[in-house]
């Protein structure tokens, strides 16, 4: 027999004690606002800038004849911070980049948003506020977040809203400029808001609406007047949109087969060795086969283009026109020529003078 011996629990070591775990830490101070943006100025940096940044961003052909006409405002702009710029209509780019005069390290960033801005369609003068030291600016891409073409432009629209009152209201409730351009969304303002539109535009495309979002931000801004609910959580104030998938009823099929019970069972379906058999394509070599493939596509094709263009000229076609009717004349009777003689010839004896 085994005869198992308990050993004696050994003590667990103990931790040693944290050096700096009652020390006080200056970062956690909740007086100390850490977005503030800190002032600069000329004299502040000492010596100029030893290596040169440079950024370059490409805008479509579009946007070459705006900037052509405003690229002196935008280098007089950029000239003031010490920044150097460069437009190459060539090869369609924006380049600009740091100089022995440039004073404040960060601008070169700012430059490159600004020509960020310029290239995505938002006007010079609205992006120009984009180098003020409290304004920031975010581009957000949206052409991967619905792949259905068609959805997309509708929840596209949603952003703008009927005579874009609802783009209106989210600038009004972020303190942002949104501006929605194809396959993107230019964003400027302060982060809290810039943070606010990137959820937003998001959950929109993920067919969450707007309307919730712009309902939310209006309950906010009330609670923040109020001192008393600062250190309360807003959960119960504000309003809870849970998702309903409605199923909708599609529509029935032509060729829907009525469920009803049959003993017998389906018919087996062809293999596909079978298919090229009945169709031919079994008996050809694999260049035929391609030959084919690529003359079913071009028929396809042509048929598709041949509908487009049918289409397009719909719109060139002029109306039916509806015929007038120029036998009746409108508001008298038809009138028989046997009853218009009869007529005349009694208002003849009426008008004749009685004899003797």
């Amino acid at each position: 027999r085994c005869i198992m011996v308990e050993s004696e629990a050994e003590p667990a070591p103990k931790r040693p004690p944290r050096k700096f775990k009652n020390m006080d830490k200056p970062w956690e101070d909740d007086t100390v606002d850490h977005w503030k943006p800190e002032s600069w100025g000329k004299g502040d940096m000492s010596a100029p800038l030893t290596e040169e940044s440079s950024f370059a961003v490409l805008f479509p052909s579009y946007r070459e004849k705006y900037l052509r006409e405003n690229w002196p405002q935008v280098t007089s702009a950029l000239k003031e911070h010490g920044i150097k710029c460069e437009l190459d209509l060539i090869e369609g780019s924006m380049t600009v980049s740091t100089t022995r005069k440039t004073w404040d390290p960060y601008i070169i960033v700012k430059a490159r948003d600004l020509i960020k801005l310029l290239a995505r369609s938002v006007h010079l003068q609205q992006a120009v506020k984009v180098l003020q030291d409290d304004v920031y600016s975010e581009i957000i891409k949206i052409g991967s977040l619905c792949r259905n073409k068609e959805r997309f432009i509708k929840r596209r629209d949603r952003l703008l809203g009927p005579n874009g009152s609802t783009l209106k209201a989210i600038e009004l409730l972020t303190s942002c400029y949104v501006m929605v351009q194809g396959n993107t969304v230019s964003v400027m303002g302060p982060h809290k808001g810039l943070k606010q539109v990137r959820k937003l535009v998001e959950d929109c495309f993920r067919n969450y609406h707007p309307v919730y979002h712009i309902k939310a931000m209006m309950i906010k801004r009330e609670l923040e007047r109020d001192p008393a609910l600062k250190n309360e959580s807003w959960e119960r104030f504000l309003p809870q949109f849970k998702k309903q998938n409605k199923q909708r009823k599609g529509k029935k099929k032509a060729n829907e087969v009525s469920n009803k019970y049959t003993p017998f069972p389906p018919a087996q379906p062809l293999r596909k060795v079978d298919e090229q058999i009945e169709s031919g394509e079994y008996f050809l070599s694999e260049e035929q086969r391609k030959a084919r493939r690529s003359q079913a596509r071009a028929d396809k094709q042509a048929e598709g283009r041949a509908a487009k263009i049918a289409k397009r000229q719909e719109r060139f076609q002029a109306p039916k026109e509806k015929q007038r009717d120029t036998k009746k004349t409108h508001g008298t009777p038809e009138v028989s020529a046997a009853s218009l003689a009869a007529s005349l010839k009694a208002k003849g004896k009426r008008k004749l003078p009685a004899a003797g």
